[in-house]
């Protein structure tokens, strides 16, 4: 059968941990060559070694994207190793603390923004401009499923994600005519590694959080990374613009 993503090459950002390990090492078994990105190079590297050990073709690149010439960087190594960007999934981000407006910190606040807006804004704009050198390609900007409701005590995480999906719609409309197709992705909970240091802080929230879900469990990374496979690939050739939710019907309610 072919592979859905076969002799692409790809970026995915936050790819140590988590959801960006997962869609790492889904576009890999899905034949794309993939550059991993993130702050941690042990983390990468393990990454990497897995994937190359299952056959895959992954190389790192240790970035912070939230600082513009290093997301540039990144997508000149990118090229430069791989001859060309065909697909990227911005997926680095943070949470950030838990306070209500009135209280957050300031540069709590900035932080959050610099990784979660600004760190999509660098990179997609750095990517776009490879993308338009090889004759398009496709953009998946992580967002969440509190781009589209609020939630008690996350107000720079809850305007950072609703900020990435107007970004990635403005981008769309901005490259449509060029080939370029950008989406968001909004998951709704997944176990991953951050979503545990919030539950060891918070007694009794894993529970609260699953009762929230229709299905009654919480999202594995490995159904995220299907949906960011699906819109990497020549399959979705007909979807830009939009925000794709995989949520387990937490919206729906």
């Amino acid at each position: 059968m072919t592979k859905l993503v076969d002799n692409k090459i790809a970026i995915v950002t936050g790819a140590g941990a988590g959801i960006g390990k997962a869609v790492a090492q889904t576009l890999a078994r899905e034949g794309a060559s993939v550059m991993l990105a993130g702050r941690n190079s042990a983390s990468l590297e393990a990454v990497a070694s897995a994937i190359q050990e299952a056959g895959g073709v992954a190389d790192i690149c240790v970035t912070d994207v939230s600082k513009s010439d290093q997301a540039e960087h990144l997508v000149a190594r990118t090229v430069q190793r791989f001859g060309r960007l065909d697909c990227a999934v911005n997926n680095a981000g943070v949470d950030g603390a838990l306070a209500p407006i009135g209280d957050y910190d300031d540069a709590e606040f900035e932080r959050v923004i610099d990784i979660n807006l600004k760190g999509v804004w660098f990179c997609t704009r750095h990517q776009i401009k490879a993308m338009l050198e090889s004759g398009g390609g496709s953009i998946v900007n992580m967002s969440s499923a509190l781009s589209e409701v609020a939630q008690y005590n996350m107000p720079a995480y809850v305007a950072s994600k609703f900020a990435v999906n107007g970004l990635s719609k403005s981008a769309a409309l901005d490259y449509a005519p060029h080939n370029i197709r950008v989406n968001a992705l909004s998951p709704g909970l997944v176990e991953t590694d951050m979503m545990k240091q919030q539950f060891d802080a918070n007694d009794g929230m894993r529970d609260m959080f699953i009762g929230l879900e229709p299905v009654g469990r919480m999202g594995e990374p490995e159904e995220i990374a299907e949906a960011a496979l699906w819109l990497c690939s020549d399959r979705s050739s007909y979807a830009t613009g939009s925000n794709m939710v995989v949520d387990g019907g937490y919206l729906i309610k």
